[in-house]
């Protein structure tokens, strides 16, 4: 087999780290930091190559296609593995009772079935002194080959469901993902009673109570699986001898003393949870992660700029004054420039939390949405124009501003802000670039800021401005300086332009023009070309009881949320400065 040469590199998606690399046969693998120091043993010439996967694959029970496969030995030493094809997107085969419960159960993708068992093995949730064991999650391994649409089972409404769910992931409908656990030693419940000399019809109320047992300890700790059995709970292999020797001792009635032995292993939590395909958190355990994630957010954004040391899949740069964390967005194949030097804040900007998730369009000219993050944290996203000239009804496009200085980039707009709440002058928090993974199909008009920016690299010397991506730039939804939002969780602002303040009464039309005037001169005296700026680029803040928000001399706090048409003036008139 001609191997490919492949580069490894540090991926992270729904919050688990891989170690990514191309495979020999064109395919792509995902390591998990427990499978990273066994790298050698996961090739696939040293388990999923042909020969050996038939000769040596043992089926196990289940629907789904599982099997157990040692890998070839390296350096002296072989693993054990289960490899099973994941279903997402298929039809869900479950009794009538789950399917009444769980009508909308869906079979996770590999990414999220990972993220799960991951989380929990990290014991956050429920009972700390309960701790549910499961198998290792080593790999996951994504085939060259491509299947037909009849032979992939998935269905499209299906997989654009589970995409709507997770936006950010990359799923496609004809390809295979195997996943990978370790070996457990041990046998299922049900396996067990192959040694308790009891028959069928008694056996069967034991495996029901035994099997609620088991569900209940991990609804406990905040996860519930849609189609619990007594296959997915494992006994280890001490405890599956120590019944079977009690079962071959001359005890009179020693089948009873075998089943309360097998009861107290599973009422002592004596027992590991495998098959996670339908594994999903409780309602409450949803709604705390939510919380905590939004909570802990307010607090890093607090500390957004301290130095703190970085993980390996993430770097540190500054582009014309603001620093920035940058990485991947693996989900999508996009990159991302996250405001600040806190390594904690990279997830919750990256596209699978706030992509998809229900939004409010708040302009009737530009893509610019409102929406709350599956990490309840309030954001507006909007698609740059960088590139673009605006012609007929657009906005900007009959301003000669724009067209001796051309609409600012991500990156440009984003300095601005950082300068303007620097100096005082208040703006919106910005928070993070994404460029999108995708190539964009309509060609730029206006050319001048990639030729402007082709000197700035990002750490792998890719140039940070690419005509052929589109950017989007997210930012707080204003309700209150950082601060005082994490303090006040419960009493926020509410952000409203000055045109729909005036509208509502809140202000009048005079106002509107001296916020502006007062605004526009601000900037100038700041060196700053506001001159194109209108009144929904400004906003007021809104407490509960209608109140606005005033500055420190007790006037209307106005807060600027677009920068996209304010400029630095440069010393040359005749010379666009960027």
């Amino acid at each position: 087999m001609e191997r490919i040469a492949s580069k490894k590199t540090l991926v992270n998606v729904l919050g688990v780290v891989y170690f990514h690399s191309r495979t020999s046969d064109g395919g792509d693998l995902y390591l998990t930091r427990f499978a990273e120091p066994y790298h050698e043993h996961f090739e696939v010439e040293n388990w999923y190559e042909k020969d050996w996967f038939n000769a040596h694959k043992t089926r196990l029970i289940g629907t789904s296609s599982v099997y157990k496969v040692p890998t070839k030995e390296v350096a002296g030493k072989h693993l054990d593995l289960v490899v099973k094809n994941c279903r997402v997107g298929e039809d869900v085969p479950i009794d009538t009772h789950t399917l009444q419960e769980f009508c909308d159960a869906e079979f996770n993708s590999p990414w999220e079935e990972f993220s799960l068992v991951m989380e929990l093995r990290e014991n956050l949730y429920g009972p700390r002194e309960m701790k549910m064991d499961t198998q290792l999650p080593m790999a996951i391994y994504v085939p060259p080959e491509k299947m037909q649409a009849w032979q992939s089972g998935r269905s499209r409404t299906r997989i654009n469901r589970i995409r709507a769910k997770h936006p950010g992931i990359d799923l496609d409908i004809l390809k295979q993902y195997k996943l990978i656990y370790e070996w457990i030693k041990g046998k299922s419940i049900r396996e067990v009673f192959e040694y308790i000399d009891i028959n069928n019809d008694e056996m069967i109320p034991h495996l029901k109570i035994l099997s609620a047992r088991a569900h209940g300890d991990l609804n406990k700790k905040g996860y519930l699986v849609a189609d619990m059995k007594p296959e997915h709970v494992i006994i280890s292999e001490p405890d599956v001898k120590l019944i079977e020797e009690t079962g071959r001792s001359q005890e009179i009635n020693a089948y009873k003393k075998q089943v309360e032995i097998l009861y107290s292993l599973v009422h002592d939590g004596r027992f590991s949870l495998i098959d996670y395909e339908l594994l999903l958190r409780t309602t409450e355990h949803e709604e705390a992660v939510k919380y905590s994630r939004r909570h802990s957010y307010l607090d890093d954004q607090r500390h957004r700029f301290d130095p703190s040391p970085l993980p390996a899949h993430l770097s540190y740069m500054e582009i014309f004054g603001v620093p920035y964390l940058y990485g991947h967005a693996e989900s999508t194949g996009g990159r991302l420039w996250v405001v600040g030097r806190n390594p904690h804040l990279f997830d919750y900007f990256l596209p699978e939390r706030w992509r998809k998730t229900p939004s409010l369009k708040l302009s009737g000219s530009k893509e610019v949405f409102y929406t709350i993050t599956k990490d309840n944290i309030h954001l507006v996203w909007e698609t740059s124009r960088i590139g673009e000239m605006p012609v007929g009804d657009e906005e900007g496009s009959g301003d000669p501003k724009v067209r001796q200085y051309g609409i600012n980039s991500p990156f440009e707009e984003f300095a601005i802000a950082h300068t303007l709440n620097k100096i005082g002058i208040p703006a919106v928090y910005v928070r993070a670039i994404y460029m999108t993974g995708s190539t964009k199909i309509e060609a730029s008009t206006d050319v001048r800021k990639y030729e402007a920016h082709r000197d700035l690299l990002d750490p792998e010397g890719n140039p940070v401005l690419q005509e052929r991506h589109n950017y989007i730039t997210i930012r707080g939804y204003y309700n209150g300086p950082d601060q005082w939002v994490a303090e006040h969780e419960e009493a926020l602002y509410t952000p409203i332009d000055l045109s729909k303040a005036a509208y509502r009464g809140i202000i009048n039309e005079a106002d509107i023009g001296r916020f502006l005037a007062d605004v526009k001169e601000s900037l100038k005296q700041n060196g700053f070309d506001g001159s194109s700026l209108k009144a929904n680029d400004l906003l007021l803040a809104i407490d509960e009881s209608g109140e606005v928000m005033k500055n420190g001399s007790g006037e209307p706090q106005v807060i600027i949320c677009n920068f996209e048409l304010i400029w630095k003036i440069p010393e040359d008139p005749g010379k666009v400065k960027n």
